[in-house]
């Protein structure tokens, strides 16, 4: 039994305002239908969380995500392959990934990138060139289609760099569960890149982040649960769903001393462009 299964589920907390959860995996929640869609999303918006962002790690899940965003209409997605399960991006996967990408509510392709961390670690994980290159072939689609690419990036902001720049970034770029250093955050926010935080932010053995998130300005910050994972403090170990959001904001707000309503408001207004979330609070 994992130690997310021997926790209680968090309470709900108190809403700071109308959020968005830019990523999270409401799959690897345990959804499995409509009704668990709905049941998660109602929890959600008891803590003033009024729409997700679900994201796809395989091609199973992509069809699963883009099925979600029709069941409730608080549900938005995006579709790609994991960059550990890169290795998988055959052509009969492209050609699912590209015809899932133009339904109007997968809002971006992700999540993509370079993890460098599992190689080695993880049987089966794809190999770094092989994940050079379903990164770039995301790159292009997220071009092709105008959507935002939204970037998984573990232990490789060196090797992210350097296909963003040789590949060329699309328009809007999205570094989900930012947790590089502030140098990485600079680089980031210069190019005009968004950079999401996650409960992360609120450990406070994460210095180098903690030292990040307080550089990004309003309209380039985003946040998110990255749910059933990650749940922020004083929770860490427990199950993590959309409705915990609020505790990472008034975690972050505490950092940087900012109210936790401001913040709500600014980060839900970046995800509703960048998204392009029209109408998501009704």
């Amino acid at each position: 039994m994992s130690p997310s299964q021997k926790r209680e589920p968090p309470p709900i907390p108190e809403p700071v305002g109308p959020l968005i959860d830019a990523h999270t995996h409401l799959d690897a929640c345990g959804a499995r239908d409509a009704d668990d869609v709905h049941a998660i999303l109602d929890r959600a918006e008891q803590a003033g969380v009024k729409a997700v962002v679900t994201i796809a790690d395989d091609l199973q899940s992509a069809r699963w995500v883009t099925e979600a965003a029709d069941w409730d209409a608080r549900v938005y997605a995006a579709v790609a392959l994991h960059p550990t399960r890169s290795n998988a991006l055959t052509q009969e996967a492209r050609t699912v990934v590209e015809r899932l990408a133009e339904h109007p509510r997968v809002v971006a392709i992700g999540e993509t990138g370079m993890d460098l961390y599992w190689p080695g670690r993880l049987d089966g994980c794809a190999e770094p060139k092989e994940q050079r290159e379903a990164f770039a072939w995301h790159i292009d689609l997220a071009k092709r289609t105008g959507k935002p690419l939204m970037i998984h990036n573990r232990d490789a902001d060196a090797a992210v760099l350097e296909v963003l720049r040789a590949e060329g970034a699309p328009e809007t770029v999205i570094f989900h569960c930012f947790s590089s250093d502030a140098a990485m955050a600079r680089t980031c926010i210069d190019e005009g890149w968004l950079l999401s935080l996650s409960g992360t932010v609120s450990f406070k053995n994460a210095r180098d982040l903690r030292e990040a998130a307080a550089l990004i300005p309003a309209g380039q910050l985003l946040v998110e649960t990255d749910a059933p994972f990650l749940t922020p403090h004083p929770f860490r170990g427990a199950p993590n769903e959309p409705y915990c959001l609020p505790y990472t904001v008034r975690a972050l707000a505490d950092l940087v001393g900012r109210p936790a309503e401001a913040l709500a408001e600014e980060s839900s207004e970046t995800a509703m462009r960048v998204y392009g979330l029209a109408g998501c609070w009704t």
